[in-house]
């Protein structure tokens, strides 16, 4: 049984939602605006968060930015808007994965099943650490450390590192990192991986001068023993 947040001031959406949930064994709590959903999402522990992003009093992407300066609670979006920057606006600000309106429920239930997932996997995880050049990863800690400097990663970057790092001196085509980390049934922006692959480097690459994470361009990325 897991514990979600909805975060919508859409009643009837929320309400469905909740009902579905519910139905599938959940748990759920509702907040109606921005600032009460932030309120709760940082006073209590959640499995997961349904975000919308056009919320009166703060909107959906500030309060996931205030959320992961204090939490790294998967966060999957809710909104209206279809433009790419949008998205990227939403997965750059710290979101796990992000849904359109108007969704199908069996979609939404598939992309929450699939960020839980990820989450109990790095909760439970029993490998051994992995260690390459500067950074290391327990899986089972669910912890980074780069240059001995402990790292910040949600869920999914958690898990693109995890994967390139357990498959160090493989070249990693986009399709099979999809595959691993959103699932077969993954149906957004076929960019998301390169975006996740910047937040890696931001966090990493550029903040500690390591050149961990190479392309292999028209292929994919690796990271190589010797980085």
């Amino acid at each position: 049984m897991s514990k979600i947040l909805i975060v919508e001031d859409e009643a009837q959406i929320a309400r469905f939602v909740e009902l579905e949930l519910i139905h599938e064994g959940n748990t759920v709590d509702k907040a109606e605006d921005g600032r009460e959903g932030l309120d709760k999402a940082l006073s209590n522990d959640y499995d997961l968060i349904l975000l919308d992003v056009m919320l009166p009093g703060i909107n959906g992407f500030e309060v996931l930015r205030r959320i992961r300066a204090r939490k790294d609670t998967p966060v999957i979006l809710l909104t209206a808007r279809d433009a790419v920057m949008d998205k990227v606006s939403g997965l750059d600000a710290g979101a796990d994965d992000y849904i359109t309106k108007p969704f199908a429920i069996e979609e939404l239930l598939a992309r929450i099943r699939v960020a839980l997932k990820r989450k109990g996997n790095a909760s439970q995880a029993g490998t051994r650490q992995i260690t390459v050049g500067k950074v290391m990863i327990d899986p089972d800690r669910h912890e980074v450390v780069a240059d001995g400097n402990p790292v910040e990663l949600t869920n999914y970057e958690f898990e693109l590192l995890r994967i390139l790092m357990e498959s160090r001196n493989i070249v990693l085509d986009r399709e099979r990192l999809i595959n691993e980390i959103w699932g077969y049934d993954y149906d957004g922006e076929n960019n998301v991986v390169d975006v996740y692959i910047r937040h890696l480097r931001t966090k990493i690459d550029d903040r500690y001068g390591i050149k961990l994470i190479q392309t292999v361009r028209g292929v994919g990325y690796v990271i190589k023993e010797g980085t």
